[in-house]
């Protein structure tokens, strides 16, 4: 495996704070330097294309992909993420040929998926221990391995949206339209949603099941509300996660706060949401 420790030994060193020379705060440094942006991006096309229900499922078929995992003798680390992919996947699969509405087939899949994780716990109760750090995520709980995994991720998504960002726009706005000037609508679709699914499961070890759509949602509700237009709410997405996943790092570490990382970053974030829809109001004053 590759070693990251220069890669940690620089945190320590350009970050002189003292909650920072810990090991496992550098690597929760890293992953969450790594995986803020990626939900920035991801979540601007979730609000854009009315995707949060989906990105709920995603997160709630965690705990039957945790639960296969112990129940198996495979880590959960990656059970889950395997796990979520297939749902993503199965439920692209079931949208695009099914008659049915989105919200429809997303609701089936969420509802059997948490009777499922449910069916597999209630056969093993001890089974109900482990699952409870998935429920409330702890980032600094990450390990070398899953961060590398998410430098390849974070890699693949760049490339991904450098190359489709304006296609997939084209497609969340008319994917008839789309297809008529040769879009591959399918192969877009299909990738996006085995990436929102891995980070979607990448997120709920950090921010936990109940948390993770917000991690999506929030940032770029916010930068919504700030943007002028798509180019710069990718900009402000960016910043308000990445300024919201740092800070509520750091001020859950403090003595005095000594709160759930997840929970302060989301309330960092939530409090960017608040002080966005103050210039908001002024843009709809001026048009009326």
């Amino acid at each position: 495996m590759i070693d990251l420790s220069p890669l940690y030994a620089l945190v320590g060193q350009w970050l002189p704070f003292d909650c920072l020379q810990a090991r496992f705060m550098q690597q929760a440094f890293i992953g969450l330097l790594l995986l803020s942006p990626m939900a920035a991006v991801m979540g601007i096309m979730v609000v854009n294309f009315r995707m949060a229900f989906f990105a709920d499922a995603i997160s709630h078929s965690a705990f039957a992909g945790v639960a296969l995992g112990l129940l198996f003798a495979v880590d959960p680390n990656w059970s889950m993420p395997a796990f979520g992919l297939l749902v993503g996947l199965g439920i692209m699969i079931m949208q695009r040929s099914s008659g049915l509405s989105n919200d429809t087939v997303i609701g089936v899949f969420f509802s059997a998926m948490v009777a499922f994780g449910l069916a597999i716990v209630s056969r093993d109760r001890s089974l109900a221990r482990d699952l409870q750090r998935f429920l409330y995520g702890d980032i600094l709980t990450i390990s070398d391995g899953q961060i590398i995994f998410l430098i390849l991720l974070f890699i693949v998504l760049i490339g991904f949206q450098i190359k489709s960002y304006n296609h997939l726009l084209y497609i969340g706005l008319n994917p008839t339209l789309a297809k008529a000037h040769r879009i591959r609508v399918a192969l877009h679709q299909y990738i996006f949603t085995a990436l929102l699914s891995l980070i979607v499961m990448f997120a709920v070890q950090a921010m936990g099941v109940l948390l993770v759509t917000a991690m999506l949602i929030v940032p770029a509700a916010a930068a919504r509300n700030l943007a002028g237009s798509a180019g710069s709410m990718f900009w402000w997405a960016l910043g308000i996660s990445l300024s919201s996943s740092l800070s509520g790092l750091l001020l859950s570490a403090q003595p005095w706060a000594r709160t759930a990382t997840g929970a302060t970053i989301i309330l960092i974030a939530c409090g960017w949401f608040l002080l966005s829809l103050l210039p908001a109001a002024l843009r709809r004053e001026r048009r009326e």
